[in-house]
């Protein structure tokens, strides 16, 4: 008892799943025993949300039920190893709904964001890259050239290789001769092609803007790790923001390779959820950029602490914010991207209509930087009953991915 009250206690904890904009988001609503106090946290692991949602209602739950929900790292720590086996995307996905959760509760207990909890602001926005693609380089171009007319200064660039299932981007538009797939069905992508066009793309790119744009690609781990240092390499001279995802997680002792061989930065690990994976990396400063999902690895608790980490060795943060990061999720990275001195950039995602009514408190996107709210906690709140009038989508694979082939068949990472 406090000042003849009784003890703050976590009384419910429950997923909420909606897809608004036809994207599968889990958010996670942890309640307590004072009434109207309760926080929200992003649970979003769209390829596999049913199983982070049983993770939560039928595992962490009853684990949580009665606990001081002010005991964030306690409760963080138990939970993690509570399944024994840890480290998976799944309990991560269902411990970082939880986490955010409390550190919402915290900053509205406290009467504050949840970054003054974190130190406060290193900056008074944080600056976005945007997403432009084209089946040809000048569609890129033009589309990098309206998001210069609104305010950014950072711009991934992706362009369509035809023939191809391209990632961020469609199909070129042919020329030449295009190679057939053996199944005509199948999503293909071949890495020659791919790297011969991006060396095209940003000799284009660089020609037509200069220096006025940072500019950025992912090539989302689908090349041969020998391919990729070549890639590397070939646009040092194109001086990019960052070359992202070069490596898949099971190449990464490569980058002891590229190191020595080039000066174009790598943002890298978006796939990662286990220490083990960066750390070894961060210490030998083998990248540029840090670019987990934060509700892969934990939530906030964890991803303040890797940014930390990082920030003594010079390496800056680029959390990863698609779609696929519920509005929640954009209000932890937002708090983090305050807080946090080694900044380095945050992806944008510009939610639809629907979406934003489902959560009210969305951060605000403008002239380029997302800007804080100012409302105490994540600053973010959900419609749970209007949430419900968007389930999520049918779909063949119930959310996960079809496999990519090369011209004969074989699968490669997506």
């Amino acid at each position: 008892m406090a000042n003849g009250l009784p003890a703050l206690k976590i009384t419910n904890v429950k997923t909420i799943l909606t897809a608004p904009d036809g994207i599968r988001l889990v958010v996670v609503k942890v309640e307590t025993n004072e009434p109207g106090l309760y926080g929200l946290g992003c649970a979003t692991f769209t390829q596999r949300p049913l199983a982070v949602a049983t993770a939560v209602d039928e595992y962490l739950k009853p684990f949580l039920i009665g606990k001081d929900p002010d005991r964030i790292e306690d409760i963080f720590q138990s939970s993690f190893v509570s399944s024994y086996w840890r480290n998976g995307p799944v309990l991560n996905n269902a411990m970082s709904g939880v986490d955010m959760a409390l550190w919402d509760i915290k900053g509205k207990r406290a009467n504050m964001p949840v970054y003054q909890l974190l130190g406060g602001k290193c900056r008074n926005a944080v600056a976005l890259y945007a997403h432009a693609g084209g089946s040809t380089f000048e569609q890129v171009g033009d589309n990098i050239e309206k998001f210069m007319d609104q305010g950014y200064r950072y711009v991934r660039a992706q362009v369509g290789i035809p023939g191809y299932s391209t990632y961020g981007s469609g199909g070129g538009k042919p020329t030449g001769r295009i190679w057939k797939p053996i199944d005509p069905n199948q999503e293909t992508f071949e890495p020659t092609p791919y790297v011969n066009t991006v060396i095209r793309l940003f000799d284009y790119l660089r020609n037509r803007f200069g220096d006025d744009v940072e500019l950025l690609h992912d090539v989302h781990e689908r090349i041969p790790p020998i391919q990729a240092i070549t890639l590397a390499k070939e646009l040092e001279k194109y001086r990019l923001f960052f070359l992202e995802d070069v490596f898949a997680p099971e190449d990464i002792e490569y980058l002891r390779i590229l190191r020595p061989q080039t000066s174009t930065p790598i943002a890298i690990s978006e796939l990662f959820n286990n220490a083990i994976e960066y750390v070894p990396m961060i210490k030998d400063r083998l990248f540029d950029f840090i670019r987990v999902h934060i509700s892969q690895i934990g939530g906030i608790s964890p991803a303040r602490k890797l940014a930390a980490l990082c920030e003594y060795f010079n390496i800056r943060t680029a959390w990863h914010g698609p779609g696929d990061v519920s509005p929640v999720g954009h209000a932890a990275n937002l708090a983090l991207d305050l807080a946090c001195y080694n900044f380095g950039i945050q992806e944008q995602h510009v939610f639809g209509q629907r979406t934003r009514e489902v959560f009210p408190g969305c951060p605000e996107i403008r002239d380029g930087y997302m800007w804080s709210n100012e409302l105490p906690g994540l600053g973010i709140d959900i419609d749970e009953e209007l949430a419900k009038k968007f389930p999520f989508p049918e779909h063949p694979l119930n959310g996960g991915w079809a496999p990519i082939r090369r011209l004969d068949g074989t699968v490669i990472r997506p």
